[in-house]
């Protein structure tokens, strides 16, 4: 089938759109740390100077509030744009938007966004943004630029059942698990220093830990679902449901060191190692998603792509 043009260009137009609304909402973030920041120097002058509190840290305060809130409503937007782009593409090729890098880097792009929206609309932690959307901004640009591709069919290798399943819950799993690998740098960071900008206007250490912690609950089973759907399809497609492919080691490695920072988070006597697993689990995705799939052959490279 070939690919309806106008919708596809529709597509690629809302993730370019997508991209811009991101960096402004992270020149947004960026602001809003520079009117924290100053709102706390001016707070801790006066308050070493033996005066009370004055209005003006307050409405430094109130202006980085809006612009916190500024960034949050403009990463939706982002979302929802991104998710259009997603669905257009699907719509302009007649198949689920999953068959190459371009748009599983986009899918999982869109997935960490939500999650992230999401997770800090409910907790207000608006302190996260700029370290989300920096590495989203220049995963989308790569992606978008380096590894784009034409809307066209889907590699006759790829049309299964399980595509879709098993890929949306890759993805999910992944975006879950790539914040909370970015939760825990920045928990070390909080640790190591703590009233050093930029990191003073994060919240504290075990804040962040706790995020860190709960979103990595929610991405051993998803993640783990994934890794059980794409071993269904490798038993329809090759006969057998494991055959440590690179990509399926990687993908078994990863789940393992998620399941290892969960074990050790809750051992009090190993709870200190706890968040460099979790790196290490950030790690081991992030080769799995670009080395793994971009430069080793195997039966899930994207080699070439």
């Amino acid at each position: 089938m070939l690919a309806n043009s106008e919708l596809a260009g529709l597509s690629d137009l809302s993730f370019k759109t997508a991209l811009v609304i991101y960096v402004v909402a992270l020149a947004a973030s960026l602001v809003f740390y520079g009117l924290s920041h100053a709102a706390k120097e001016k707070q801790r002058e006066l308050v070493g100077a033996g005066g009370p509190p004055v209005d003006e840290p307050a409405e430094s305060g109130s202006r980085a509030d809006r612009f916190a809130g500024m960034t949050t409503a403009l990463v939706w937007l982002g979302v929802v744009i991104q998710f259009v782009s997603i669905i257009l593409r699907g719509l302009s090729t007649g198949r689920f938007p999953f068959g190459n890098m371009y748009e599983y880097i986009s899918m999982i792009a869109a997935f960490t966004m939500l999650i992230a929206a999401f997770v800090i609309t409910r907790t207000k932690i608006v302190s996260l943004w700029p370290w989300l959307l920096a590495p989203i901004v220049a995963l989308m640009f790569y992606g978008g630029t380096q590894l784009y591709v034409s809307a066209g069919p889907l590699n006759p290798a790829l049309k299964s059942f399980w595509l879709p399943f098993h890929v949306s819950c890759v993805s999910i799993g992944a975006s879950i698990g790539m914040f909370s690998g970015v939760a825990s740098i920045l928990y070390l960071l909080k640790r190591w220093k703590p009233d050093v900008f930029p990191l003073s206007i994060l919240p504290s250490a075990d804040t962040i830990d706790r995020v860190a912690y709960q979103l990595a609950v929610w991405c051993l089973p998803v993640f783990g679902l994934g890794i059980i759907l794409g071993a269904l399809w490798a038993e329809s497609a090759w006969g057998r449901p494991w055959g440590w492919d690179p990509k399926e080691t990687f993908s078994l490695i990863t789940w393992v060191m998620y399941a290892a920072y969960l074990h050790v988070r809750a051992t009090p006597a190993w709870r200190k190692i706890a968040a460099w697993i979790n790196i290490v689990a950030l790690g081991t995705m992030l080769f799995n998603l670009f080395v793994i799939n971009l430069v080793v052959s195997g039966m899930h490279s994207y080699a070439g792509v």
